[in-house]
């Protein structure tokens, strides 16, 4: 395993770029708020993606823990970033100045990431307290915590996440005297659907990122950009709180995939939407800026999760406006997720502490605190509920969490420790594979996987 201090060319570049370094450590301060005084002093260090209004709205969970642990102070720092890859590199780049943080709150990009070089795992403290966090594990999906494992150890507990449903505008469907599909649709029912509201509304809207992207398409054909596979060990944290399931120890990608038939079937099925104009180029970055496109009815069908609720609602959308379906079936129906928790950085002083802080953000009431509306899906199943989308939320809403039910196949974003640069060359060649005919996919795919073959090459030689 490599450590903090021999961070690889490419970690830094493809996390953010070298340039920034340096801009980036001065502006360490500013960004965290660590240059007030008297700020910070022995205190844990909590570091959020987000503004300083992002920092005060986890004040409250963090004035709770300190009522039940008044010997464990808590800061908890924003930083801004652009997106989670602007996020990691900013930590890593944090942490090459030789500044770090307790704590961290991670995605599912990431978390290999820091697994790998940053965290220290759970396994331990799981064990020593697994009577106090079975009430924890009995209300979350296996499938949730293993895509947080990492060779045959889980390093975060993950608090929320959210599954790449399909959104379908109801105003649009009936304008044009469409129907809502039914959960078994297969792709050619989408693709019909999308003709049916062509010329009124843009019929299908995606980005070009690693979540909703190409990649569920890819899932659904039983396929991935990437080879993956599972790793051995965690046999006593699956015996201990999940007898029975068979799972593995956590997921691998290790490799290009680029050159698989399916993946050139799935991209030529979206380039073919996009040449009959039944969907637009995607669009990189997230899916912010769509909401107000979608809630006036400019846009019929959209990948996203439950976090879009809450932002439709702000937006004006009332619930019986819209509604979530499956990702329509393919060859499979397997979705893909994402999700986040809090990472114990390994160069903390303070690891007992820090796990009282893990331990306590995944109770029921640090987690009612911290998702009171239904801006993302909690990962706790009984917090998924009526009392969350009452008034809100689309009729469908349990599908948020059903689909890890209905689809045990359904799988993380297929995010390795070298996930910066991985995306970085998935999302460039996307868009060169869209923007012709079909050799143009064939040539943009060769060119995907000779890009993730130096990323992993680079990584294996590091």
């Amino acid at each position: 395993m490599a450590s903090t201090s021999t961070l690889t060319r490419r970690a830094l570049l493809g996390a953010g770029g070298a340039a920034a370094l340096a801009g980036t450590v001065a502006a360490w301060p500013r960004l965290t708020g660590a240059d007030i005084p008297g700020r910070g002093e022995d205190a844990l260090t909590v570091l959020i993606l987000g503004t300083s209004q992002d920092a005060a709205g986890r004040q409250a969970i963090a004035d709770a823990f300190m009522e039940t642990h008044p010997d464990i102070p808590v800061l908890i720092q924003s930083v801004q970033a652009t997106d989670w890859g602007d996020f990691f590199a900013k930590i890593l780049t944090m942490v090459a100045s030789g500044t770090q943080p307790d704590i961290v709150y991670t995605a599912t990009e990431g978390a290999q990431l820091f697994a790998e070089r940053l965290a220290l795992p759970l396994d331990d403290f799981l064990l020593r307290d697994a009577e106090e966090m079975k009430d924890y594990f009995e209300d979350v999906h296996p499938s949730l915590i293993e895509a947080f494992m990492y060779k045959g150890s889980l390093f975060q507990l993950p608090l929320d996440f959210n599954a790449a449903n399909m959104y379908l505008n109801l105003d649009v469907l009936e304008r044009n005297g469409l129907a809502m599909p039914g959960e078994e649709w297969t792709k050619d029912d989408f693709t019909e659907l999308l003709r049916g509201m062509k010329g009124d509304a843009t019929p299908y809207y995606w980005t070009n990122r690693l979540f909703g992207g190409i990649v569920p398409w890819l899932y659904v054909n039983d396929t991935s950009f990437l080879i993956e596979e599972r790793a051995s060990g965690g046999e006593d944290f699956w015996s201990t709180f999940y007898p029975g399931e068979q799972r593995s120890g956590g997921y691998l990608w290790t490799g290009s995939n680029a050159t698989d038939d399916r993946v050139h079937e799935s991209f030529e099925h979206l380039r073919g939407l996009v040449s009959e104009g039944l969907a637009v180029r995607p669009e990189e970055g997230g899916g912010n800026t769509l909401v107000g496109l979608f809630a006036s009815g400019r846009i019929g069908t959209t990948p996203a999760g439950g976090y879009w609720v809450q932002g439709l609602a702000e937006g004006g959308m009332r619930p019986e406006q819209y509604d979530v379906q499956f990702f329509p079936r393919w060859k499979t129906q397997r979705h893909q997720f994402g999700g986040a928790g809090y990472a114990v950085m390994k160069t903390t002083d303070k690891p007992d502490q820090a796990w009282e802080w893990i331990k306590y953000t995944a109770s029921k009431e640090a987690m009612a605190l911290a998702f009171p509306t239904p801006s993302t899906t909690p990962t706790r199943r009984s917090m998924v509920n009526d009392s969350l989308y009452s008034g809100v939320g689309p009729e469908h809403w349990s599908r948020f969490y059903e689909t890890l039910d209905r689809f045990p196949s359904t799988g993380p974003i297929p995010a390795p420790p070298q996930q910066a640069a991985v995306e970085t060359a998935l999302i460039r060649n996307v868009s060169t594979a869209l923007s012709g005919g079909p050799d143009q996919v064939a040539r943009s795919l060769a060119e995907l996987d000779a890009d993730l073959r130096a990323v992993f090459s680079e990584e294996d030689h590091s």
